[in-house]
């Protein structure tokens, strides 16, 4: 049997079973979440005064019987994922990965303050010589939070809700498309920030930050193989700013974004850059999905400034950056049965159409997420928003509340035909190949068992196209499958 057959096959029979044994009706739980969301990225909100996800059903904070004042959540996740084939240069076969995330998050209240923490330990098992192991992967026995915060939810007496940050903290805006805390990804981000917030609660809310992202050690794929530790650091060489407006029912159910991030990076003598220096304005609008109504999307996104072609340090020519992108979908979801939600897509995210010029157009998604917009990350991660245009059509399904599923079905074209496909740096200058990469489908399916367990399982299919066959240095011109399966268990 074919590794094709046997991964869609795999997911085929657990979708069965998981549905056979829920379709009635199961009891409403108490908490939302979001689409294939961890737990742990759904704090508590302190101006909001709630919290997305319910106290785990099993949880050390009553079985220790500590005080009220006092948080503390465990959250490990394992996950299996294989490939076979290959797509980015340099590499053939396939290859497979048992990554393992677990983190502890403590926190302490005290009237309007808070002092809180988070330790990551992100490792892998199986990995060799020839998977190209990196820090989106590993990242072992490190703080990715610890900062002290002041909160009030009336300040003055005037009815805002006010919030101020400072120390290290992870960072997640509007859409995630540029800065997030990665929920599939291994490694998460992090910034030693600043952060203000102030809400109206019910009409709009105001985010400003100033940071120092986070390097993540080792770096280099033999440190990580032979398990090397250093502690991840913030070199001060690189700033990262913006402010983030939302506005919240403005028309009937409309919400919009509007924002403005500034990075400016430089080379330390730790890590080398592309001297980036980007002013990244972008507008979001949407209307939530509702059973019975029509939803959609769209962000807009422009970037512009200066980056270097490369970051070897005798690279001095400042090459003008502009560039640009956009997200728009339009949803409906049926009032029936199931709840099925059905989606049309489009992204395009700007590449450069002349290498030879002094001008660099290729869009750069900064501190984002991709996992929710294109495909499975980890060992696979085709593609991300830079140099594609794509078209697809998305099915959302939950048979009933504790099981959500989707089917994705996405096509890849360059954006520019002589600048490169990123993720898998393949690229043909002179543009003769055709700019066809390929489709792709991928099927996910989660189960929450209660508030501290979900079961996740996926499968995503590359058909590779003429881009991705022919270009040169292209590896095998097979198909591409990718599996994973994983388990997060909170307490």
């Amino acid at each position: 049997m074919s590794f094709q057959n046997l991964s869609l096959g795999s997911t085929l029979i657990i979708i069965g079973l998981i549905t056979q044994s829920f379709c009635v009706q199961a009891e409403k739980p108490l908490y939302t979440k979001p689409p294939f969301a961890a737990f742990t990225s759904q704090m508590p909100d302190a101006l909001l005064g709630n919290s997305k996800y319910q106290k785990p059903v099993w949880n050390l904070h009553d079985y220790l019987q500590l005080p009220n004042w006092l948080e503390l959540n465990i959250e490990q996740r394992t996950r299996y994922e294989t490939l076979s084939g290959s797509y980015r240069k340099g590499t053939n076969g396939g290859d497979q990965q048992i990554p393992l995330q677990t983190s502890l998050w403590l926190a302490a209240h005290l009237n309007h303050f808070r002092i809180a923490g988070e330790f990551l330990d992100a490792r892998q098992w199986g990995s060799d010589s020839g998977s190209g192991v990196n820090n989106t992967q590993v990242n072992s026995t490190d703080l990715i939070q610890a900062y002290l915060a002041w909160s009030t939810q009336n300040l003055a007496y005037s009815g805002y809700g006010a919030e101020f940050m400072i120390g290290r903290q992870t960072l997640n805006l509007g859409s995630r498309r540029l800065v997030a805390r990665n929920y599939f990804r291994n490694t998460i981000n992090s910034f030693e920030a600043i952060k203000f917030r102030l809400t109206d609660y019910e009409n709009w809310q105001l985010q400003a930050f100033v940071s120092l992202p986070v390097n993540r050690y080792p770096s280099a794929s033999n440190d990580i193989l032979q398990g090397g530790q250093s502690f991840d650091t913030a070199d001060g060489h690189t700033w990262f700013s913006g402010f983030f407006l939302e506005g919240f029912n403005l028309m009937g159910k409309l919400n919009s974004e509007l924002y403005l991030y500034h990075l400016d990076e430089s080379d330390s003598e730790k890590v080398a850059t592309r001297n980036r220096r980007y002013f990244t304005p972008g507008l979001r609008l949407f209307i939530k999905p509702i059973k019975g109504n029509f939803d959609f999307q769209s962000e807009t996104i422009g970037q512009f400034g200066s980056v270097r072609a490369t970051n070897l340090n005798t690279d001095n020519l400042n090459l003008t950056h502009k560039a640009w992108y956009q997200h728009l979908d339009i949803g409906y979801t049926f009032d029936i049965v199931w709840s099925p939600r059905l989606a049309f897509e489009y992204d395009y995210a700007s590449g450069d159409h002349n290498p030879n010029d002094n001008i660099d157009q290729r869009f750069d998604s900064l501190y984002g997420a991709r996992r929710f917009d294109f495909n499975p990350t980890g060992i696979y991660g085709a593609f991300s928003r830079s140099n594609i245009n794509s078209p697809g059509y998305r099915i959302n399904f939950s048979p009933n509340s504790t099981i959500q599923a989707q089917i994705d079905h996405r096509f890849f074209w360059l954006a520019a035909a002589k600048d490169m496909w990123t993720t898998a740096n393949l690229q043909d200058k002179t543009g003769n190949t055709k700019d066809f990469i390929g489709h792709q489908l991928d099927i996910s399916l989660r189960w929450d068992m209660n508030s501290s367990l979900n079961l996740e399982t996926g499968w995503a299919h590359l058909f590779k196209g003429a881009f991705a066959k022919y270009v040169p240095n292209a590896p095998e011109a097979g198909d591409l499958n990718y599996f994973y399966a994983q388990s997060i268990l909170r307490f």
